[in-house]
């Protein structure tokens, strides 16, 4: 048992022996809305999604909001194509609850949000009307203090010192706090796993800049503020503490479970998302087409034709595609100025609407390979000496000690032959193949936590 997983065990004994009840007769199933990070998409909480519904959760009661240009502009004051400013941010959140309101005829909801989707939610309870339809906020890795304060990139949304920031970090009601009278809040951060919570700004490229930031400027003043040891910048959203915390925070006890229960029909869909340039959307990428097949865990390789193709429209969606659970699948999506991108996935425990894909690009400095290999982990970091990480057998490549803060492993190969490839973190083990880059082709293999 490592780390991790020693002090889940230890949180849901706590509870347990705690004996915690669900508090007087509030709503234990009100509406909860996700809300991603910078340059992500919705699709990184169906995780945490199947272990609301593991734990009696309606699934018609949650939901998660893809906002359209997911990168923050430079200077959030400055338009610039592909990204988005604080403030339209913040417009398509309050579209998306009141959509929810008007589906659900819920009077409040939940906002759940990691990183930079903390910011929306703060400015949307605070200037956009959520102090009265918002019950509860939950912000794990929040920059709610800023990933710098300085000189450097004075309208970043990122910096402390930003017009922005100023303003929604300046005191509110008659204690002067952080957060908004009226809303409960909670922040979830690591201990100094945070790679945004550093003195230093190597994670931004910066090495030499002093950041003025520490380890407590994910909390806020105002709110119940959690610490969670070892765990990174995603992980204290996404990972099953992180759910755990929240589960607790927002129904009164922890949950009877942090794993997802299996079902015994799993519905997959999504959609395909595309590019503005160099900036990730959550647009739909209509034309891009989708194959699906069945695959050897052991090998990788196919198990026959194609058992799911689809050339998606306006909306994007791939799906649905009837999956059967224990099974690995290889996700293949073609679009016009991409790489063939080859995905290759663990089985799926549950259905899911949220299971988002975008097809890659091949990098120029990987031209000179045969064949070219990633495996990720969008929901955390591989953290070296914390995790155990192995792809084709050796220690992943390209991930440095210290702080967490590479999702992706890649290894370039020069071999003719296409061949299996393990990719393995944890306990977790997924097996691809080498597929050509002569032939415009990449190939990942992208774990669920």
């Amino acid at each position: 048992m490592n780390a991790i997983s020693r002090r889940l065990f230890l949180v849901l004994l706590i509870a347990a022996l705690a004996g915690c009840t669900v508090m007087g007769s509030r709503d234990t199933h009100p509406p909860i809305v996700f809300v991603h990070g910078n340059g992500d998409t919705a699709a990184l909480w169906y995780p945490t999604v199947w272990r609301y519904e593991s734990n009696g959760w309606p699934r018609e009661r949650l939901f998660a909001v893809d906002l359209p240009y997911p990168l923050a502009r430079t200077d959030d004051l400055k338009p610039e194509a592909g990204r988005s400013s604080a403030a339209e941010n913040m417009r398509n959140l309050a579209a998306e609850v009141e959509r929810v309101r008007k589906l659900t005829g819920a009077d409040k909801v939940v906002l759940v949000g990691n990183s930079r989707g903390g910011n929306v939610i703060r400015d949307y309870i605070r200037n956009g009307g959520g102090a009265a339809t918002v019950s509860r906020a939950v912000i794990g890795g929040g920059v709610n203090h800023g990933v710098w304060s300085g000189d450097y990139l004075p309208g970043s949304e990122f910096n402390g010192k930003s017009p922005f920031m100023t303003a929604l970090n300046s005191p509110q009601g008659p204690e002067g706090l952080e957060t908004t009278p009226g809303v409960a809040f909670m922040t979830l951060r690591s201990d100094s796993n945070d790679k945004f919570a550093q003195p230093d700004g190597r994670w931004i490229g910066q090495p030499k800049m002093a950041t003025n930031t520490l380890p407590e400027g994910p909390a806020l003043k105002g709110a119940e503020n959690i610490v969670l040891p070892v765990l990174d910048h995603r992980e204290v959203s996404y990972h099953p503490i992180a759910f755990a915390q929240s589960y607790r925070f927002i129904t009164g006890k922890f949950p009877a479970r942090t794993d997802p229960a299996t079902e015994a029909n799993v519905v997959l869909d999504g959609r395909i998302t595309g590019f503005l340039g160099a900036s990730q959307t959550n647009l739909p990428l209509a034309g891009a087409s989708m194959e699906v097949y069945e695959t050897s865990a052991q090998t990788g390789e196919r198990l026959g034709a194609a058992i799911h193709a689809k050339t998606v429209g306006a909306d994007g969606q791939w799906g649905p595609f009837n999956a059967r659970p224990g099974v690995q699948y290889e996700f293949v999506i073609r679009a016009e100025g991409f790489a063939v991108t080859h995905i290759y996935r663990a089985p799926f425990p549950r259905s899911s609407s949220l299971i988002h894909f975008r097809p890659a690009r091949i990098a120029d400095a990987d031209k000179d390979a045969t064949s070219v290999v990633t495996m990720t982990r969008p929901r955390g970091y591989f953290g070296a000496g914390r995790d155990s990480m192995n792809l084709d057998g050796n220690p992943a490549p390209g991930i440095p000690a210290g702080v967490p803060g590479i999702a992706a492993a890649k290894l370039k190969l020069n071999e003719t032959a296409v061949r299996s490839v393990a990719a393995e973190f944890n306990k977790q083990r997924i097996v691809m193949r080498s597929w050509p880059l002569a032939e415009n082709r990449v190939v990942f293999a992208e774990f669920h936590d």
